[in-house]
């Protein structure tokens, strides 16, 4: 495991985490029962076949 030589100050390590950011999954729409349904596209093939409920 990756150990740090020095402490890092705490303002550097708040700035740092304040750079990341959060991204909205797309969403792809798929036809449930004639509906429209939105889901994500690694969850689209099990929705497709049945095995997921997207409600």
């Amino acid at each position: 495991m990756a150990v740090p030589k020095r402490k890092m100050s705490r303002s550097r390590t708040r700035s740092r985490r304040a750079q990341w950011k959060a991204v909205e999954p797309a969403l792809v729409p798929i036809m449930v029962d004639g509906e429209r349904v939105p889901v994500p596209p690694r969850l689209a093939r099990a929705v497709r076949e049945g095995r997921i409920d997207p409600r």
